[in-house]
């Protein structure tokens, strides 16, 4: 089965040096903002990224670049800041042993100044993979990769790149027991399939065919994964990275959201999420068995003697209660407690 094995982050963005074995199933990434979880995701997706589909044989410089944005696309904003000149390097190594790694400093502007190793052997096997960003795009979605082949424009890569995922044709032929099952729960989640027309996605049900933007945006995220499900862009051997799934979402329907990233755990998809939310994460807790591989990154700022705060670092564990810091499950509690305490008159009213 295709997946990341290891990440290796050197004096980039808020990391001085992260080293993550991820799990091959799902890894859930918290932390407080600013703690560098969607660069994780960020990263692992450019690599993946130029190992199939038009992006393949792409330099990693130009999607690493081209999926930060950063100002005037200069890459070199990616280290780490220092006061001093500094190198950054990403190594990332797949099932099977097979590393690719970047180099790149402060000082460097282009992309083709990036120095990278063993990409010819990396890029042999493909990675399939799709991100799912904070915002939804489908019902952006008519125009706007015509638009960005024609004009410069500030916006990040991943937001074109599943609008192009979700437009692949869907797959011919039988669906198979397991993803058969998983595209019903999905489609009684929405309540209907969907549909393309033009370049207009619709949601058909008993009320008829209802364009995208009329939907919920939270409707929209499940009936995405439902699309990428049917088009064979989440398959066994792929990769999901998902930016705050409960992001719009009811509270209701993220019960679903969970099992159906554990059902395609099953499937064989390997799964990087980042979250802010205590349902969600709690969810995972609650559907997890035996037989799940779930993995739970905690990031945060270590404390360092001549600063309030040092890089971010991270602590790992394979069980909900184990997870250490919970700034989510923490803020919870400082609640509940300054509940109680207005409950019997010890706070404010």
């Amino acid at each position: 089965m295709s997946s990341i094995t290891r990440l290796w982050l050197q004096n980039f963005t808020a990391f001085e040096n992260l080293v993550l074995s991820p799990s091959p199933g799902i890894n859930v990434l918290i932390g407080v903002n600013g703690t560098g979880k969607t660069h994780i995701l960020k990263v692992l997706y450019a690599a993946c990224a130029i190992t199939e589909g038009e992006d393949k044989d792409k330099p990693f410089g130009l999607k690493l670049r081209n999926v930060f944005n950063p100002y005037n696309g200069a890459v070199g904003r990616l280290v780490r800041r220092k006061n001093v000149s500094s190198t950054a390097k990403i190594q990332i190594t797949r099932a099977g042993g097979e590393r690719f790694l970047a180099v790149f400093s402060n000082h460097t502007k282009g992309v083709e100044d990036i120095r990278t190793y063993r990409k010819f052997f990396w890029t042999q096997k493909p990675l399939l993979s799709a991100f799912i960003p904070v915002k939804e795009m489908l019902a952006l979605a008519p125009g706007l990769i015509a638009i960005s082949a024609k004009r410069e424009w500030s916006i990040e890569e991943i937001y074109v790149d599943i609008i192009k995922k979700a437009y692949l044709p869907l797959l011919t032929g039988p669906a198979g027991r397991d993803r058969k099952a998983l595209l019903g729960a999905l489609e009684n989640a929405i309540e209907g399939k969907v549909i393309l027309k033009g370049e207009t996605f619709f949601l058909k049900n008993k009320q008829g065919e209802l364009e995208f933007p009329l939907l919920a945006e939270g409707m929209r995220k499940l009936a995405l994964i439902w699309l990428l499900i049917q088009n064979g862009s989440l398959t066994k051997g792929s990769i999901l990275f998902w930016d705050e799934p409960e992001a719009n979402l009811n509270p209701s329907l993220m019960e679903q959201v969970v099992k159906v990233i554990f059902k395609l755990q099953e499937l064989g998809v390997q799964v990087f999420l980042t979250t802010h939310n205590y349902v969600l994460l709690k969810q995972f807790d609650l559907q997890a068995s035996k037989k799940s591989a779930i993995q739970y990154v905690s990031l945060f700022r270590e404390p360092v003697a001549s600063k309030p705060t040092g890089p971010v670092v991270a602590k790992v564990s394979d069980t909900y209660s184990g997870i250490d810091p919970n700034d989510i499950s923490g803020t919870l509690d400082r609640l509940y407690d300054e509940e109680v305490k207005r409950s019997f008159g010890g706070g404010p009213k």
